[in-house]
């Protein structure tokens, strides 16, 4: 027979498991929570600063740093994909100023980035996005793409390929930057960048309402829909190959973070070896 003392201890003893796994369920909340919100900062990372995640945001329009914050959590390693990159190294330097308006807005352009996993076809949004399509018109005419590395994978939280800076680290970009531009554009619905869209990374920071118009060479290719404001410039959709391509890309998963930069690098070997820009 179960006296009334250990009745009440069994409650108790009871009462201190259910608690338990409260906290444990609360702390595995917790950490998915600051996974997310790492991978959306580690795409916060392209013209004139960088936004930390402890510090404040300094603004300096001569070059872009990276961002200290973690990115997401790796994935297993799977076999590289991709080829070996073609002989050439990146173009080092910077321009003084945003070129000026040369592209026609009314016209359709595409941008072609033939990597080392497949080319990926971009039709850009002149239109919308003029200065941006603009500037990528006039860094790809000077081959400030070729033999770059892709150096961000962010393969939980949102699922984006980063590129766009010669160094292959995310600590450089063009020397000046360019406005935001489309953030109103139709495709972001919800709060979701769809799968497909190409934008520019920034240093746009919400709570402080500083870093708007930060965007200079670095730019995100979304590979599957991502949850993210409407903060970063959409100005190019990919076609179905390049989607591919960029699903093979993800598949091979990301490296650990890296301690100076918090890139987590994919593990396929993404080489932008050639970019252009045609119009029609």
């Amino acid at each position: 027979m179960v006296t009334k003392d250990q009745r009440r201890r069994q409650l108790a003893r009871e009462k201190f498991e259910r608690q338990q796994q409260r906290r444990v369920g609360a702390r595995q909340r917790a950490r998915r929570r600051n996974i997310v919100i790492a991978s959306v900062l580690a795409v916060v990372v392209a013209g004139g600063g960088g936004l930390l995640a402890a510090a404040p945001w300094k603004k300096d329009p001569a070059k872009d740093k990276a961002d200290s914050a973690p990115s997401a959590a790796p994935t297993s390693k799977a076999p590289d994909p991709c080829g070996k990159p073609a002989g050439g190294t990146p173009k080092a330097g910077t321009f003084p100023k945003e070129p000026a308006m040369s592209i026609d807005t009314s016209a359709d352009y595409t941008m072609k980035l033939e990597t080392t996993c497949g080319d990926i076809s971009v039709a850009l949004k002149a239109k919308a996005a003029p200065h941006t399509v603009n500037s990528f018109n006039f860094l790809v005419g000077k081959g400030y793409l070729d033999h770059t590395k892709c150096h961000r994978l962010t393969p939980q939280g949102i699922y984006v390929l980063q590129c766009g800076s010669p160094k292959g680290d995310g600590t450089d970009g063009p020397g000046y930057t360019i406005p935001d531009e489309n953030l109103k554009d139709a495709s972001l619905k919800g709060g979701v960048y769809p799968a497909g869209t190409v934008a520019m990374a920034n240093q746009y920071n919400a709570q402080a309402k500083t870093g708007r118009d930060s965007g200079g060479s670095q730019f995100f290719l979304v590979y599957q829909d991502s949850p993210l404001p409407p903060d970063y410039t959409p100005f190019g959709t990919i076609d179905k190959a390049g989607m591919d391509v960029l699903k093979k890309i993800a598949g091979a998963g990301a490296a650990a973070p890296d301690p100076t930069t918090g890139n987590t690098a994919p593990n396929a070997t993404v080489v932008i070896n050639k970019a252009t820009v045609a119009k029609g």
